[in-house]
């Protein structure tokens, strides 16, 4: 049922009233380096701002086995972070409403060259609208604004009328291992809502995401005699060139996939990083390239996976070098599977009303082609999985940012769309 004018008016008011407390808090957030496998004490922060709220309490590990055998799961790596998993539960007096997952994750990437930022990456320095800070709008603000939409309603003498889930994941950024794990655990409720920096949008459709290393060894002899060594550098150089083929050839595929026909390059094949050789005056005897590549909602990712491998063998096996050492292709990180939003779901339709009091137009969505934790409440939880978030710049880039009226703006819908979806009751206590 929609709720009256007045209360609406009330929960804005009161995410208001809360804001200077959320952006310090948001602050304190970005101003820990919560690098990967570097998340413990940030989400030990939030497991005690949780409990200081009266949320009963639930921390776990990540179960590597129950997660290799999940066909969500993806690979786990000697870099995969062990903190824990942290969970705050609402539970109603009376359970009236819908219940709701309010997800987040803590990790973030690597910041890069710290010369080539204007402050100091992990700052938190706010210069009018924004906040700078790595972390700041992937997605601290985000995380900040899952735990203060739901003050705003304590602050009025309101609370969900339904179990609420306040889940704090980790290897967001590198596996999506975190979010599987909320679900091997058992958690589940009636939707979820993730505020990643959406541009004030709804994700429509979401790519799946592959991470994978190509592993070239070569024939080290000293430059004077390089004719008859095998330049590793060079080989990987030329197995790029085939990954190259494979995405052009996926992105000629785009019109037998909704939500991606109209997009230029809908499929992004990133060599992120390379790594080889020893000594300027040898031939480098070894090479590791790390690529990241997207795909369709429904194209599975072991099958595309497979169809990496076997690109790059056939072409080892033309090549004079490469068909006597012949690469290795391993996968260490994501193997995730994209998704679609279907429309017409009540939890998008409390979302967009939410949305257009607090925003004052109408809710949009679109198709983004970077990985979301979403994927697994959709595939697997099989539940409106909404993507929502505020206005970013520059996010896993340099001087990244958040837009605070923007964030203000998001978290007055979160609030409002928690009130309708889940119902309220009188504080408890």
């Amino acid at each position: 049922m929609a709720m009256d004018a007045d209360l609406k008016g009330r929960i804005i008011q009161a995410v208001s009233d809360g804001f200077d407390d959320q952006i310090a808090f948001t602050q304190k957030l970005v101003q820990n380096p919560s690098l990967r496998g570097h998340e413990h004490s940030i989400q030990d922060l939030l497991f005690r701002e949780l409990q200081g709220r009266g949320y009963a309490m639930d921390r776990f590990k990540m179960d590597h086995e129950a997660i290799a055998a999940h066909p969500g799961g993806s690979k786990i790596s000697e870099d995969h972070s062990d903190a824990p998993i942290v969970v705050g539960i609402h539970r109603p007096r009376t359970e009236t409403g819908r219940s709701l997952i309010l997800q987040a994750h803590l990790d973030v990437v690597p910041e890069g060259l710290h010369d080539m930022w204007s402050d100091p990456p992990f700052s938190g320095k706010i210069d009018g609208d924004w906040m700078y800070g790595r972390g700041a709008g992937d997605m601290k603000a985000g995380a900040a604004a899952n735990l203060f939409a739901l003050d705003a309603l304590r602050r009025i003498g309101l609370q969900p009328a339904a179990t609420v889930y306040v889940q704090s994941v980790v290897e967001e950024e590198s596996t999506g291992n975190g979010a599987l794990q909320t679900f091997l655990q058992g958690y589940t409720a009636d939707a979820v809502l993730i505020p990643e920096p959406e541009e004030e949008m709804l994700v429509r459709a979401n790519v799946g995401v592959i991470w994978f290393q190509v592993q070239v060894r070569g024939v080290p002899v000293h430059v004077r005699e390089m004719g008859e060594g095998a330049n590793a550098i060079d080989a990987a150089y030329r197995i790029a060139g085939v990954l190259r083929e494979l995405e052009t050839k996926w992105n000629a595929d785009k019109g037998n996939h909704p939500h991606f026909e109209d997009l230029d390059h809908p499929i992004n094949l990133n060599i992120g990083k390379i790594e080889g050789g020893d000594w300027a005056s040898s031939v480098p005897s070894w090479c590791n390239i790390d690529c990241r590549v997207s795909l369709y909602p429904g194209q599975n990712a072991a099958d595309a996976g497979r169809e990496i491998t076997d690109r790059i063998a056939a072409f080892a096996a033309a090549d004079a070098f490469l068909a006597n050492s012949p690469p290795k292709v391993v996968f260490n990180g994501f193997h995730a599977e994209g998704y679609v939003l279907e429309e017409g779901s009540e939890a998008e339709a409390v979302l967009g009303r939410a949305h257009e009091t607090a925003i004052g137009a109408p809710l949009k969505s679109f198709m983004t082609g970077s990985y979301l934790d979403t994927r697994v409440y959709a595939l697997y939880n099989k539940i409106p999985a909404l993507c929502y978030g505020p206005k970013s710049r520059n996010i896993h880039g340099i001087d990244e940012c958040v837009s605070l009226e923007s964030v203000r703006k998001i978290t007055q819908t979160m609030a409002l769309f928690i009130a309708e979806w889940c119902g309220t009751e009188a504080v408890d206590g």
